[in-house]
């Protein structure tokens, strides 16, 4: 009955500074119940993101491993060149990996070509590993071509496949969706600990 009475006193039946303090001790006992609520939903909000961050990582390895590739082990003399091939499917990103396991400062030009010779991209590789990225439009054959234009022969190994972009796309929002989860937990966090402890706060 206080309580109701406390209430209505916020609607002028009682003096205004009663209603205010009624509303007041109103919304501290919300915030004292809400505020253990929001503890835990924090605490869960960063499993969770962890976890969808998890997930997505693995689902992309296996996406990334299940897609097609081809790769090849070449000894290429100075001046010469060899291609590694492929059929492509659809449109999507594909990728070539270039390694020289006995790397000395000695580098090769690769071009990425397609079923009518044209040039896509090409690149002027001068470290031990390179990763490049192209885009193909349409199902057909593509090529690799690697060049020595060095003197010596150069032991090298590369590897041409199908980046699956498309299917890469749920896993890649999932990671985005935890990683955003984990930051904003993470900002909760240290937002109660600054309020907690003021002394600690040096800004």
């Amino acid at each position: 009955m206080d309580s109701l009475h406390s209430l209505d006193s916020a609607s002028g039946f009682e003096p205004l500074g009663r209603g205010i303090e009624a509303l007041r001790a109103l919304l501290d006992y919300f915030i004292n119940q809400a505020i253990p609520l929001l503890d835990e939903l924090k605490i869960s909000l960063f499993k969770i993101g962890l976890l969808l961050s998890a997930i997505g990582m693995i689902w992309i390895s296996l996406v990334f491993l299940q897609g097609d590739r081809i790769s090849e082990e070449i000894a290429l003399k100075s001046d010469s060149s060899y291609n590694v091939e492929m059929i492509f499917k659809g449109k999507g990103i594909g990728y070539y990996k270039v390694f020289i396991p006995e790397f000395s400062r000695n580098h090769v030009f690769v071009q990425i070509l397609d079923n009518n010779q044209n040039v896509i991209s090409e690149e002027n590789i001068q470290t031990k590993l390179s990763v490049g990225y192209f885009d193909f439009d349409k199902s057909g054959t593509y090529y690799v071509k690697i060049t020595n234009p060095t003197e010596n022969q150069i032991n090298l190994q590369v590897e041409l496949g199908d980046a699956n972009s498309i299917t890469m796309i749920p896993p890649g929002v999932m990671i985005l969706v935890g990683a955003v989860m984990i930051i904003v937990s993470a900002y909760f966090k240290l937002k109660n600990y600054r309020i907690e402890q003021p002394e600690a706060n040096i800004l």
